[in-house]
């Protein structure tokens, strides 16, 4: 039971970390971050990934929400991309956490 407590904190970290990331970056360029790259430098890039594998989560349920409400998808796709979201701000979380923690 201890395991999933601990597994739903890690998840709820990496939803929040994923939408904080997501917000700065439409606070800062005014638009909502999407998964798509656009090749600058090598550096930015890279950086640009690591910012959307962080961020994926957020990415991936606007994305979705915006395809159940206003393009009326099936419901399923909603609850497959939920789930994906759920897993992946598993990793989301365990970034953030395992940095505070050596620090």
């Amino acid at each position: 039971m201890q395991f999933l407590a601990i597994y739903l904190y890690v998840m709820a970290v990496g939803f929040v970390t994923a939408g904080l990331l997501a917000s700065f970056v439409q606070l800062v360029s005014g638009q909502p971050m999407r998964f798509g790259i656009e090749p600058d430098s090598i550096l930015a890039s890279l950086a640009g990934v690591m910012l959307r594998v962080l961020a994926g989560p957020a990415i991936l349920m606007r994305n979705a929400w915006r395809g159940l409400k206003l393009q009326a998808r099936p419901k399923i796709w909603f609850g497959v991309s939920a789930a994906i979201a759920a897993v992946w701000s598993l990793f989301s979380g365990a970034v953030p956490l395992n940095l505070i923690l050596q620090l």
